[in-house]
């Protein structure tokens, strides 16, 4: 590992951190597309659940890509958010 100024250790990205963080900036952006939060930005609380499909795909492929790397309890954690998002996009869509 690197040192960085102040003398701490500085260690080189992991992908599977920053996926992680993806997964997470997904699904929150999934739920309000369905309607279902406020809008980060605006306040308010609108459905388009055309952008919400294209979060709740590319968040199981962000799942999918990370499941090898994850312990038996993150993985299970990670499949039910999938799961959750997937059934209330179904609901929605209706």
């Amino acid at each position: 590992m690197a040192e960085g100024q102040n003398g701490e250790e500085r260690r080189s990205v992991d992908v599977y951190e920053v996926l992680s963080v993806m997964v997470e900036q997904l699904s929150a952006i999934a739920w309000q597309k369905m309607g279902l939060q406020a809008d980060f930005i605006t306040g308010k609380t609108e459905q388009d659940l055309p952008q919400c499909k294209a979060a709740v795909d590319a968040t199981a492929a962000l799942v999918q890509i990370m499941e090898p790397k994850l312990d038996e309890e993150d993985r299970r954690q990670v499949q039910n958010l999938v799961r959750d998002l997937r059934i209330n996009f179904v609901e929605r869509a209706k």
